[in-house]
């Protein structure tokens, strides 16, 4: 009796509750219009307190306005969602999501509507009890759902001016999914939880109308995390749900049935789950169904640049180098397992720079010739490599690959770094796991990203110049101490000249002349030790000389110290600066002396090479390591020897460069070295015999 005098008066209290918040939200025509949801959604509230607490609980009118007063609230929860000016993007999951539950509700109408024919049959109305309960339980965990997406979607600013209704909303279907879940798994309504639920919704108005003037300003910014969090809850209710309604049905079979299908169901669902979710590829797949398929947009722009900026700007501790974060900003946009970074050099062409997780790609010494750096830098295009393979490019396309790219089937796009019209680099992405052809997102995003990894790079670049200048001001300083000693002891032979003249003939002054002589000396030799040589003499006229000659003129003065061999044909001519070219020269051979053992030859060998004359400087010492050469060898004031200024292999390619040639270098650690020095293309014998008139 007590139970029944609280549930009939419990929902008047919040059909009466309801009544007062409709009116207080249509006492301005403004507001009202503004929350027409809402005031429907309380009209459909009213109604259904009112039909339970004059029919009860078990009334199929009751069931029935019930249904209309969820779909009531769900119409609330939609207009909260297009107050945002871009609701529709990514908002496909929610409409999806929206119909399944409207089909539900249909569906429930009907199952509420079928104990009016089926009052003869026991069995049949108690199957119908089961079917609506579960329909109830679908619909309660949808909207708890909806609830959850909403929520989370909103913007941290406007996320406490809807709180109260969400709140409201969520307290009111988890108490229905609560009750519903008893009344299952106890073959009948719980009469105490329905009494009350009458009093617990009529609580729910105050928060409600707390919250509904505050919530007209909230902003939605539609969330991928928050869409596929809400996919993975409905999946885990599909789960449930798909368990709770067969064992349901089967029940009619027996009880045995019942078990096998839940077995059954447990093993295929935990076997299909071992299977797929391990696999990247498979991953990767539903990653691009789902972007496709339920957002406006392949990528979440703001996502995508905060990651691409912190992978480029806030390295952590003990992060990558520029250049491999580079590649990776630039591959984690396709999911790209890694790649290569190639950067011009100074003959035109593009080296090897750097890699991520590519370290089995074979790179030519001369990765790419002009005319790819023509290309891309003139058309800055994303340019997929299986265009090429099949085929389907032009001949100014065809001519700007290289061939070696083509031929590594890995190779799949390149994205060239331009800054300011200028070509700062490429990178070669590595094929991702799931392979696809690029769409116009891809294009505009990568063309984006390699401007500003274009701008980092030439930030960097600039940074390492400014380095370069510091270090030639401490050089020019350590160079004015050093002129300073030198005046010291000018002076000091100056004064030992002029008394000469008057004392020659005394033997002490001779001694002392003598002493101070050698400590001269001494002195001297320190500095030319400690100073090296870089005078590049006077310059001349490029003109044919004979290389042999040449090799014969550094090694001469240096068999003393070490034992040099030439080899090849010594009677080739090249163009070329004899001055420059021989100091040039006389620098690779005296590190080929320094890196090598006393009792290993240097070798000088003079060969052709494509029509073009070589002096290839060889020997089998210490050698260095690939990084080595491409990081340090050439940069100045980097030197592996004790004292040593780092700047005779740096001053031999600017002064080969200086000539128009190329300075090539391989090397193995614990191997040796060969340096090839490429002049301009051999004279014809008309131009020797013209020489030699």
């Amino acid at each position: 009796m007590l139970l029944n005098f609280m549930g009939e008066w419990g929902h008047v209290g919040t059909a009466v509750a309801f009544a007062l918040l409709l009116m207080w939200l249509g006492r301005y025509w403004r507001s009202a219009r503004a929350n027409t949801p809402l005031m429907i959604a309380c009209g459909a509230t009213i109604l259904w307190a009112l039909c339970f607490a004059a029919a009860g609980a078990s009334s199929v009118v009751t069931w029935l306005t019930e249904s209309v007063r969820d779909l009531g609230w769900l119409g609330f929860l939609l207009s909260l969602w297009r107050r945002d000016k871009q609701w529709q993007t990514g908002v496909s999951s929610v409409t999806v999501l929206y119909f399944v539950i409207i089909f539900v509700l249909v569906a429930r109408a009907v199952v509420d509507l079928l104990p009016l024919a089926l009052a003869g049959s026991p069995r049949l109305l108690e199957a119908a009890f089961f079917a609506s309960v579960i329909l109830r339980m679908i619909t309660a965990v949808g909207a708890l759902v909806l609830v959850h997406n909403l929520y989370t979607a909103v913007t941290p600013q406007t996320r406490t001016t809807i709180r109260m209704p969400l709140i409201a909303l969520t307290v009111m279907w988890a108490y229905d999914l609560n009750l519903d879940t008893i009344a299952y798994l106890a073959h009948k309504m719980p009469a105490e939880l329905v009494a009350l639920r009458g009093p617990v919704i009529a609580l729910l108005a105050p928060l409600l109308g707390l919250g509904v003037i505050r919530s007209n300003a909230a902003s939605v910014r539609l969330s991928r995390t928050a869409t596929f969090q809400s996919l993975s809850l409905v999946a885990i209710g599909a789960y449930l749900i798909v368990m709770v309604g067969g064992s349901a049905l089967l029940q009619l079979i027996g009880e045995q049935a019942v078990r096998s299908f839940q077995v059954s169901f447990v093993f295929l669902t935990a076997l299909a789950a071992l299977i797929v979710l391990p696999n990247a590829r498979i991953r990767a797949w539903a990653r691009v169904m789902l972007a496709k398929h339920l957002f406006q947009h392949r990528y979440d722009y703001r996502a995508e640049w905060l990651r691409f900026t912190n992978t480029l700007g806030r390295p952590e501790q003990n992060a990558a180098a520029l250049n491999q974060r580079v590649i990776k900003a630039v591959a984690d946009i396709t999911e790209s397992s890694g790649g290569i970074l190639l950067v011009p050099d100074a003959n035109g062409g593009l080296v090897f720079h750097a890699q991520l997780n590519w370290s089995d790609i074979d790179v030519p010494m001369r990765a790419a010739g002009p005319e790819t750096v023509d290309y891309f830098g003139t058309t800055s295009r994303i340019f997929e490599l299986d265009a090429a393979r099949q085929d389907r490019v032009t001949d100014d396309e065809a001519r700007a690959i290289p061939e070696w790219l083509l031929a590594t089937p890995r190779a799949w796009v390149i994205v060239p770094l331009i800054h300011f019209d200028q070509l700062s680099g490429l990178v070669v992405l590595d094929r991702p796991l799931l392979d696809r052809t690029l769409d116009w997102e891809d294009f505009d995003l990568l063309r984006v990203a390699g401007r500003q990894v274009a701008s980092y790079l030439a930030e960097a670049k600039g940074q390492e110049t400014l380095s370069d200048v510091q270090r030639f001001d401490e050089f020019n300083r350590r160079f004015a101490f050093i002129m300073h000693d030198i005046k010291n002891l000018v002076s000091q032979l100056s004064l030992v000249t002029r008394n000469a003249e008057r004392h020659i003939g005394n033997p002490a002054f001779q001694q002392d002349m003598l002493a101070t002589l050698h400590n001269s000396t001494k002195r001297m030799n320190d500095l030319l030790a400690r100073l090296s040589q870089h005078n590049k003499g006077r310059v001349e006229e490029p003109r044919p000389i004979p290389l042999g000659a040449l090799a014969n003129a550094v090694a001469a003065p240096r068999r003393a110290q070490h034992p040099i061999v030439i080899t090849g044909d010594p009677s080739l001519f090249g163009i070329a600066d004899p001055i420059r070219l021989e100091q040039a020269l006389g620098h690779l051979v005296q590190n080929a002396i320094e890196a090598s053992a006393p009792s290993d030859p240097i070798t000088l060998h003079v060969d052709l090479h494509d029509g073009a004359p070589r002096i290839s400087v060889i020997d089998h010492g210490c050698g260095m390591s690939a990084d080595f050469i491409r990081t340090q060898l050439f940069k100045p004031f980097t030197s592996t020897k004790d004292g040593g200024f780092g700047i005779g292999a740096y001053e031999a390619r600017q002064l080969i460069l200086a000539l128009g040639g190329q300075l090539d270098v391989t090397s193995r650690v614990g191997k040796g070295t060969t340096f090839i020095i490429t002049l301009a293309a051999e004279l014809t014998s008309y131009e020797v015999q013209d020489i030699a008139a």
